[in-house]
Parts: C-alpha cells; sequence; structure tokens
C-alpha cells in the first residue's frame, strides 16, 4: 500500500545538515548582534557620567590655568 506522501520522508542526511548549519548560523548571529546592542546600550547609559567627567575636567583645567 504506496500512501501520497511517502515523499515526504526521502530528505538526504546532507540535506538536513544544510538545515541545521543554517539555524546554527543564525542563532549565533542573533547572539553576535544580542551583545553588541548590550554593549551599544551600556555606552549610552555611561553617556552622562563621562560627559560631567569631562566637564568637571575641563573646569579643574580652567581654574588652574592649564588651558
Amino acid at each position: 500500500m504506496d500512501r501520497p506522501d511517502a515523499d515526504r520522508a526521502d530528505l538526504d542526511v546532507d540535506d538536513l545538515l544544510k538545515v541545521i548549519l543554517g539555524l546554527a548560523i543564525v542563532w549565533l548571529l542573533l547572539e553576535i548582534l544580542g551583545t553588541v546592542l548590550d554593549l551599544t546600550f551600556a555606552l549610552i547609559e555611561a553617556l552622562p557620567t563621562l560627559i560631567v567627567v569631562a566637564i568637571v575636567v575641563l573646569i579643574a583645567l580652567r581654574l588652574t590655568d592649564r588651558i
């Protein structure tokens, strides 16, 4: 008895490995993108503090006549 959906199971091992490899690459790219975005947001959050430090340094240099 030949079923019409018997062709569905005819998947080569190489094709399956290519699908798994593609999914692994997508997963790694998403992990890298997440890490880059985390670092970017961390730098953006630290930006006001860095600006205040720069202002304090400039005022200190101005008061000591180094500018």
